[in-house]
């Protein structure tokens, strides 16, 4: 990987995380906000009904992937002509995908919102109302796909970084706000929170219009790409399908058995889940372009090193700020919280430990869709996520516990991080002995030499503001400085400490 290559991604990764420090303060407090203003109950309606909309987000996701996937494959090769032909393609395809998924959201939704889930039948209005404003949202989100995907692909990580950081400061003047409106607050929650997803998408087209080449063309259909996009995105739908039956499908479930209070618990871990990810995402999100670019231009050497690297990286990132809340869960929920739902602890424990098997997700599925050889990859991931529903409904059935679906979810977890490896050894060529020694073992050094304490202290310790702050300290600290030892290579290592040496000299000079 080129010294320049290197610096950008360090510098995109700078804006990202800079991004990501806002946003995880403002969406933490945020959440608090909105739980408080809302209530447990209403809070749970929002999320499950979220959830029906969101069912059908898999489609708009896969194409969403596809378009990234093409775009930065195409910035690889270089080829102007063939960008922009591919950017207008790419908004044909996301409009005409908007109008359908309108009409099969507004159907197939609309009928399991009304005769499938456990809504109280006063709060039933409000929910279809939540339910219209979030797939009008759903809609305009996914016509904004291609400026998202063109601004990602041209790594304008500051521009993203700064968008994002609006989004989130809209949400909070809505959730401030909220108690000064009259009548039903979560209906002018899904008003204000519609309002600000369209600002934010105008943001993203006007930006994309004015710097970007390909994005001042015209609307068109070239029947090369939108072959190429579909046949790309047909294996995937699969896969996206899954996916939303593991979290989507989970939330109705839990809905169904044990109704929205448990629905609340399981939304505020998935908002812990979602800042937690976002830090490792922010990463990812720098290098995933180099990765297909490096895979177009042929750099397959290259491409394996950054494969390993950004494993292991994410995986660091992703440990260090879950253990310390795995730990100290009980008390951070707390003091987060004004109210904290039953099973919420358990909720968020176990989604960072599904976080923590997930880590290494995003950077081997941006290897495999680089090559194009995703037929059999998205199927066989595909046949063992979609497991995780019908074991769900059967364990649930059987009279488990409700956080018994994520012990499932954790264990199907890792089989697909398993078949994932499997494929990359075929389609790039990775050495699964060297990916084991460089990226598996050192990745459970880490985790071996960093839990014994913190969980020690947890145990001996009483619960109270300073102990859990020092113990969070600590566990930072000790993940820190092991990642440093056993992360990673000598070789990298002397480049980081020697990087960080010329700095101060120049800062000195």
């Amino acid at each position: 990987m080129s010294t320049s290559n290197n610096k950008r991604i360090a510098k995109n990764t700078l804006f990202l995380f800079l991004r990501m420090l806002v946003t995880v303060m403002v969406s933490l407090y945020t959440s608090r906000v909105v739980l408080d203003v809302l209530g447990v109950r209403d809070y749970g309606l929002y999320s499950v009904v979220g959830g029906v909309v969101l069912l059908f987000s898999f489609i708009s996701t896969t194409m969403a992937s596809s378009t990234q996937r093409f775009l930065n494959f195409e910035k690889g090769r270089g080829d102007t002509n063939r960008v922009e032909r591919l950017f207008g393609t790419s908004l044909f395809v996301h409009i005409v995908l908007g109008l359908c998924l309108f009409i099969i959201v507004e159907s197939a939704g609309l009928w399991m919102l009304n005769k499938k889930l456990n809504i109280d039948s006063e709060r039933l209005t409000a929910a279809n109302w939540i339910f219209h404003l979030s797939t009008i949202s759903f809609v305009f989100t996914i016509l904004n796909v291609p400026f998202r995907a063109a601004i990602i692909a041209n790594e304008k990580m500051n521009v993203f970084a700064l968008i994002n950081v609006v989004e989130v400061l809209l949400k909070l003047i809505i959730a401030i706000s909220i108690p000064f409106f009259r009548g039903d607050k979560l209906i002018w929650y899904g008003v204000l929170v519609l309002l600000s997803t369209l600002i934010v998408n105008a943001m993203y087209s006007i930006y994309s219009k004015r710097k970007f080449l390909e994005c001042k063309g015209k609307i068109c259909r070239d029947n090369e790409f939108l072959k190429s996009i579909f046949g790309f995105s047909s294996w995937t739908l699969l896969s996206g399908f899954s996916i939303v039956l593991r979290n989507q499908g989970l939330s109705i479930l839990l809905n169904i058995f044990f109704g929205t209070t448990v629905n609340a618990a399981q939304g505020i871990a998935n908002q812990v889940n979602t800042v937690i990810t976002g830090f490792a995402a922010n990463f990812t999100q720098a290098v995933n372009p180099q990765i297909v670019k490096d895979y177009a231009a042929g750099r397959m050497k290259e491409m394996r090193n950054m494969v390993m690297f950004s494993s292991r990286v994410s995986f660091i990132l992703i440990f260090l700020i879950a253990f310390p809340i795995f730990v100290e869960a009980d008390v951070i929920l707390k003091i987060w919280l004004t109210t904290v739902p039953e099973y919420t602890v358990f909720f968020t424990r176990l989604v960072l430990a599904q976080a923590l098997v997930e880590s290494f997700a995003s950077v081997h599925s941006t290897a495999q869709g680089a090559t194009g050889k995703v037929k059999l990859y998205h199927f066989t991931l595909s046949l063992l996520g979609i497991l995780n529903l019908p074991l769900s409904y059967f364990v649930l059935k059987a009279g488990a516990v409700p956080y018994s679906v994520l012990i499932i979810s954790i264990i199907i977890s890792g089989m697909i991080s398993i078949s994932r490896l499997i494929f990359l050894r075929k389609s790039i060529g990775l050495s699964l002995v060297k990916y084991f020694y460089d990226v598996v073992l050192r990745c459970l050094g880490i985790f071996l030499v960093s839990i014994p304490i913190p969980l020690l202290l947890k145990i001996r310790l009483n619960d109270s503001l300073l102990n859990t702050f020092l113990i969070s300290l600590l566990s930072a600290l000790i993940i820190g400085v092991s990642s440093f030892w056993i992360g990673i290579s000598s070789i990298e290592r002397d480049r980081l400490t020697g990087s960080i040496k010329a700095k101060f000299k120049l800062n000195r000079f």
